[in-house]
């Protein structure tokens, strides 16, 4: 489960978030609801998962982030991996229409839960992670980060024209230079990208090396010579995220830009 870097964050945005969560929600339901057992045991985007296994690692996302919710409301530290690996392990155990009809009730839960905080609980909301602190609406924008992703791997199968819906990518585009930081892997070869996307219109620079790889925000105009990119901006969340393969790439415009080497730097996870 990729949690990103820590971020504080207004809890004034928190109800945009928990719409937008709702609505991630629904289109999940929506999606697999709906899905015969034969389905559900068939592939998903990710590599060696099924349909089901995907509503399963979200359900014990929902669990794991339930548990996260309680230690902050409570100034308790996080539950830890032992804790997390008990409820991975219990929904490993389930059969695949167990993990999706109890995937889509406890994420419905978690998302109740967050709901009925009052404001008090809201202000107060504080977690210790990656050395420093993260509020509630930091909270909500990495499950938001990891529903939105996921739920792609599960619809993409249904209609291979699938896209990220754009009210999430308004949410986490700005924590994709964080997302890059975490899963970046060294190039073999150096470069320097200039990234331009649109709705919403952001710049970033992809820069990697041998020593490492980063995407920071940019001007908004490229340095001369430097190479450019423009697509939009789900497919660049895609980008980072390891799910933008020849077959789910839009139409963008580039210049000096070998796609296959910046995949090559963004695996996915």
């Amino acid at each position: 489960m990729y949690k990103g870097p820590v971020t504080t964050d207004s809890t004034g945005s928190l109800d945009a978030l928990l719409a937008t969560l709702r609505r991630s929600h629904d289109r999940l339901t929506g999606i697999a609801a709906p899905l015969t057992a034969d389905q559900v045991t068939g592939p998903s985007y990710d590599d060696d998962w099924s349909i089901a296994q995907v509503l399963s690692h979200l359900g014990s996302g929902a669990e794991i982030f339930s548990l996260l919710l309680d230690a902050g409301l409570h100034g308790e530290p996080s539950s830890g991996t032992d804790r997390n690996q008990e409820i991975w392990d219990r929904w490993n155990g389930k059969n695949p229409e167990e993990q999706v009809r109890d995937a889509i009730v406890t994420d419905a839960a978690f998302l109740d839960r967050l709901a009925a905080l009052d404001a008090a609980e809201r202000d107060r909301w504080r977690m210790p992670m990656f050395g420093g602190e993260q509020d509630l609406s930091g909270l909500a924008r990495m499950r938001l980060n990891e529903h939105t992703l996921h739920t792609w791997d599960v619809a993409v199968m249904l209609d291979a024209r699938d896209t990220l819906p754009e009210d999430a990518v308004e949410q986490i585009i700005d924590t994709v230079p964080g997302m890059a930081g975490y899963v970046a892997r060294p190039a073999g070869q150096d470069l320097r990208v200039h990234v331009a996307t649109e709705r919403p219109a952001r710049s970033f620079r992809i820069e990697a090396g041998p020593d490492g790889a980063s995407l920071v925000p940019a001007d908004a105009e490229p340095a001369a010579g430097e190479a450019r990119l423009r697509l939009p901006a789900e497919a660049l969340v895609r980008l980072i995220a390891g799910r933008l393969d020849p077959a789910h790439t839009p139409a963008v415009a580039s210049e000096d830009v070998d796609l296959d080497a910046l995949r090559a730097v963004f695996p996915g996870f």
